[in-house]
């Protein structure tokens, strides 16, 4: 069956993962924003949060909300999730830039490292990667 309007399972079970994966980010940006959820965080959290300036919170922003709407249109299979994904990217690398040039202030463990450095990043980058080979398969236009 060679059928481009069918999809695989897995297209919507990945488009799902991601968009939960995305809104827990978007969860977590709003509590972030909340002073009472920051101040119940550990201290390296709360420093770090504290800390960060306007750019890298609109880098988060970008990252988070970029993520959960470009799940929604690849969910809705269109092509432009793409550039929301490419967005996300950016606004992952520039909050990255701001978490990495805390790291001598801030005592991060290894799971720490993992969560808000290089899962973001590679999530990000298997979403840009992913939504352009489905269109070649015709899966999204």
């Amino acid at each position: 069956m060679n059928d481009r309007s069918v999809v695989h399972w897995s297209f919507w079970a990945i488009g799902v993962v991601a968009l939960v994966w995305n809104a827990l980010g978007a969860i977590n940006y709003v509590v972030q924003m909340n002073p009472d959820g920051v101040a119940a965080m550990a201290d390296s959290h709360r420093t770090l949060i504290e800390s960060r300036p306007a750019w890298a919170t609109a880098g988060f922003a970008v990252a988070v909300f970029g993520g959960v709407l470009g799940c929604l249109l690849l969910l809705l299979r269109k092509s432009a999730a793409f550039y929301l994904f490419a967005a996300s990217l950016l606004g992952t690398i520039v909050t990255t830039i701001h978490t990495v040039g805390m790291a001598s202030t801030v005592n991060f463990n290894a799971f720490d490292v993992l969560m808000m450095i290089v899962s973001p990043l590679v999530v990000t980058a298997f979403l840009i990667w992913y939504s352009n080979w489905v269109e070649g398969k015709g899966w999204i236009s």
